[in-house]
């Protein structure tokens, strides 16, 4: 008896699907109808005194020049967006400026001084165009620290000591080690071709939760 073989063979038809997917750029700050958010400053942060006594007369701490920072570029949008960036940043000692905590002493010897009445540090922000003071800071403190704030409340204490070099005056001064930033405020309009554009932009120097005293030399 013979055996034979069948083979049998299928055709099979593949059809290729492409999706094409488009990024949608995501603004630091979204505000559907293109007006700056409602944004209220951080809380005030009181700091007492006697506990900032690791951070007096930081060296360097103003000898680093600005920063420049990243601006964020819009390549596609749905909808009109508005966002801060904060462009450059340079570490600065923001003043007490109150009585009580500014000495100046000398020539030669040294020096020992102490905060003998309490107050409040506050940041400044200024601009042109379009911004809100509690957007920017609260970009601040993502962007650049965390212990940025709108104003830091200083108790009395901290007894801080510092010799004289011969021939000089010694000067002490009191305040937060903060920080001096420039921003800019940008408004996308919707649809492919996402045109970016700056409505707003400045200067600010804000206060951080350090506390101390700083100390320079004149003749």
């Amino acid at each position: 008896m013979g055996i034979s073989s069948r083979r049998v063979t299928g055709a099979a038809t593949v059809m290729l699907l492409c999706l094409a997917t488009a990024g949608t750029a995501v603004a630091d700050e979204t505000q559907s109808d293109g007006t700056a958010p409602d944004s209220t400053a951080p809380d005030s942060m009181a700091i007492s005194a006697d506990q900032t006594t690791d951070i007096n007369d930081r060296q360097g701490w103003e000898d680093t020049d600005d920063q420049p920072l990243g601006e964020k570029t819009a390549t596609m949008c749905d909808r009109p967006e508005t966002w801060y960036t904060i462009t450059s940043k340079k570490k600065v000692h923001v003043p007490s400026w109150w009585n009580g905590t500014e000495y100046m002493d000398g020539p030669g010897g040294s020096m020992t001084v102490s905060v003998t009445k309490s107050g409040t540090i506050t940041g400044e922000v200024s601009g042109t165009g379009e911004w809100s003071a509690g957007a920017i800071i609260a970009k601040a403190k993502v962007t650049v620290s965390v212990k940025i704030a709108a104003s830091v409340t200083v108790a009395v204490g901290h007894t801080y000591s510092h010799d004289i070099k011969p021939n000089k005056y010694g000067h002490l001064r009191y305040g937060s080690w903060g920080y001096k930033l420039t921003w800019k405020k940008w408004r996308s309009s919707s649809g492919s071709n996402c045109s970016t554009v700056e409505i707003g932009h400045g200067s600010a120097t804000l206060p951080t939760s350090a506390t101390g005293w700083k100390y320079w030399e004149t003749s």
